[in-house]
């Protein structure tokens, strides 16, 4: 139990000792994308190799060994970041950190006999770009074109560990908030930071606490936003995985500013492992003695509590979401009052999303004008984002609020797949909206995307190439939002309707060219009349992708074409003469008949009877089926 400010301190220490007794860490991605590609085998694999080994002390915490073995310590980490080349293993002695990437389990005996207990390094496993091998992870143009501080520790420590928690300097904030700072202090210093919301509103976080505090109502709560619905986007997954420990610090850090002595994470149930991951670190924690009563022997109290949501998208709303909390159905409710005069259980609440929070221990440690330094003026500090579609490297990123399109896909992202050309890229998730190439070289911060009709919102980042209809975009995202509409509010409910079923007669090959002002008319209405703020945002897609691509539009509406061969009713299937050997294997396989010929001269495709079914592209053997353009 650490009862003091003393016993943390000399915790932290012997934490810093015993993580130091390692002669080699062996750190096994385990975030929910290398897991799917594998890593918990890896992990097993590793462990039972260390087992086995004569001489080898296996170490699941930092605690030293015996002094005659090598100490060997297989980890879990949280997410290193590199999706796309999952599964991911570092091996670590001292400063020197190999990566390795792609790793099988037939890979583990050679990494543990050459790399750990060896110093060689297996090139064939290492991240190549071109002719350039690169060994260290920092040295990958991926990571060390980013600037990491809610990430810091992902990747490199056990995300499970509390003693390696301690060692990474953590609850060091909490402990100067708690005795070298008064509760103004750190709502003022939070505040001068400029620190604003990164669940996708943007509003000032020390403005919202310094609301909750000046409440006459003495019993207040803290609340975690860790819905993350958006499609794409996996930021604050990655990082309950991956340090849970730093969210509950900036927890409890707002949890004694705003004198609340209850705290609740609200994650979605389509995130099994953050929620086995803040189960143990709230366990830990308990047992420790730095949750609870008396926190550090003084009269601060704080109980953290998960609940988990169902899967619907409107419960990221924070009414909505404390709705939820509360056993309701999470449906917004009209404003005022807000969440922060009467939210959970009608009490003042302060209700930040999980990278907002996880901010705030290096705000407190390193200072406002530190954070300041850092982004733009008006969007100060670094965003996370995840990087999918046709990128070549896909996975989750921080960079300083303010940089560009280009260093994020291009810089970062290493460009698109197979040199494809770039085209636009959604961001905001399904209530943002398209940037194009001409927007590259814009900033990317809270204001500056507004004015292209965008949003940042919570940070997923979708990159499309030519290959991609942006009609077809426009209808997926609002197929999702009117999906997900809780049905409360007339415009949204019927407005999002509307506006979908013209999408799917365009993409159908049935519109008309007075949908276009249609959808424009009903995305107006709804933006401007929806309850909520995802009502008010769910009409971006269209009305980005109608304001650029307009013309993509008019082609589906009068030519009765995608250009990007995406729409399926559009679609024209023909045979290429000069390809065509007359093999009737496409004509066999054509569920319709559309398809005719003789044996060994070349068949036609009837348009009229072809059901786009794609089945005889399928089965030619000698690409002579196409989608003619």
């Amino acid at each position: 139990m650490i009862k003091t400010v003393e016993e943390l301190t000399q915790a932290a220490v012997q934490a810093i000792t015993d993580l130091n007794r390692y002669d080699c860490r062996i750190l096994v991605c385990s975030g929910t994308g290398c897991i799917a590609t594998g890593s918990n085998k890896i992990h097993e694999i590793f462990e039972q190799i260390v087992r086995d080994e004569p001489g080898v002390n296996l170490v699941f915490a930092p605690c030293g060994g015996h002094d005659e073995d090598k100490t060997v310590g297989v980890k879990k980490t949280g997410c290193q970041g590199f999706c796309e080349l999952g599964p991911l293993v570092r091996i670590q002695k001292g400063d020197k950190v190999i990566q390795y990437v792609k790793v099988q389990p037939e890979d583990c005996e050679e990494i543990f006999k050459l790399s750990v207990q060896g110093d060689e390094v297996i090139e064939r496993l290492l991240y190549h770009k071109g002719e350039e091998v690169f060994v260290q992870p920092d040295e990958i143009p991926f990571i060390a074109k980013q600037t990491r501080i809610v990430l810091e520790n992902c990747g490199k420590f056990d995300a499970e560990s509390l003693d390696e928690y301690l060692a990474a300097g953590g609850f060091k904030a909490l402990r100067k908030a708690m005795f070298e700072m008064t509760r103004d202090d750190v709502i003022n210093e939070v505040d001068a930071s400029g620190l604003r919301g990164r669940g996708g509103g943007g509003f000032p976080c020390g403005r919202k606490w310094k609301q909750v505090a000046r409440q006459k109502e003495l019993e207040r709560f803290v609340v975690c936003n860790g819905d993350e619905g958006d499609p794409g986007a996996f930021m604050d997954g990655s990082v309950m995985e991956g340090d849970p420990f730093k969210l509950i610090e900036g927890m409890m850090i707002a949890g004694y500013a705003c004198r609340a002595e209850h705290g609740y994470i609200y994650v979605r149930a389509e995130y099994p492992m953050s929620v086995a991951r803040l189960r143990n670190a709230i366990a830990q924690l308990e047992e420790a003695g730095l949750l609870g009563d008396n926190i550090l022997g003084t009269d601060f109290n704080f109980h953290l509590h998960i609940n988990r949501g169902a899967g619907a998208f409107v419960c990221g709303e924070g009414s909505a979401l404390t709705a939820s909390i509360e056993g309701n159905r999470g449906m917004p409710r009209t404003k005022p009052p807000r969440t922060v005069e009467k939210g959970l259980w009608e009490k003042p609440t302060v209700l930040n999303n999980v990278e907002t929070y996880a901010n705030v221990p290096k705000i407190i440690l390193q200072g406002a004008e530190w954070f300041r330094s850092i982004g733009t003026a008006g969007s100060p500090g670094c965003k996370t984002f995840s990087l999918t579609g046709a990128i070549e490297n896909t996975g989750l990123i921080e960079v300083p609020m303010g940089s560009t399109l280009r260093e994020i896909i291009f810089d970062i992202g290493g460009g698109l797949k197979n040199g494809a050309q770039f085209k636009a890229v959604q961001i905001g998730g399904p209530s943002g909206g398209c940037l194009t190439e001409k927007h590259l070289d814009e900033p990317l911060d809270f204001d500056s995307v507004k004015k292209f009709d965008a949003i940042v919102g919570s940070g997923g980042m979708v990159v499309m190439g030519q290959d991609t209809c942006m009609v077809e975009v426009a209808r997926f995202f609002m197929s999702f939002t009117q999906r997900e509409s809780c049905g409360k509010c007339t415009p949204c409910r019927e407005g999002t309707k509307r506006m979908l079923e013209i999408l799917e007669r365009i993409v159908n090959g049935q519109g008309e060219l007075e949908d276009l002002d249609k959808l424009e008319e009903l995305a107006t209405m709804v933006k401007t009349m929806a309850l909520c703020g995802l009502g008010k945002s769910a009409p971006l897609p269209v009305i980005s992708t109608l304001k650029t691509f307009r013309d993509e539009y008019v082609e589906h509406i009068v030519d009765k074409k995608c250009r990007a061969k995406q729409c399926t009713a559009l679609r024209k299937y023909v045979i290429d003469p000069n390809k065509c050997i007359g093999c009737s294997k496409c004509a066999k396989n054509c569920p319709v008949n559309a398809i005719s010929g003789k044996v060994k001269q070349p068949f036609t495709i009837d348009p009229n009877v072809c059901i786009k079914c794609n089945a005889c592209r399928e089965n030619c053997a000698f690409g002579a089926v196409y989608v003619e353009a």
